[in-house]
């Protein structure tokens, strides 16, 4: 499983990604939470606002900032 956080490193991306991290470590999937910050790499997802959360390629979430147990129901879903 792939789990990408896209945001420029404001502080709304910066919770996400310990959100995401949070999420991952209590479902125990052994995933890594990576962060993207490059815009163009952002704008290859076409997503118009941040953070948002990418799981194995899709857009699950974009321009707000998910709590852990709502990222582990995106993962679980």
């Amino acid at each position: 499983m792939r789990i990408q956080v896209l945001g420029t490193g404001c502080q709304k991306c910066k919770q996400l990604t310990a959100n995401a991290e949070q999420a991952v470590a209590e479902l125990a999937l052994g995933a890594t939470v990576e962060k993207v910050e490059d815009l163009r790499e952002i704008m290859k997802f076409r997503v118009m606002a941040t953070p948002a959360l990418v799981v194995d390629g899709q857009v699950r979430s974009a321009g707000k900032v998910l709590s852990p147990s709502e990222v582990k129901k995106v993962l679980a879903g």
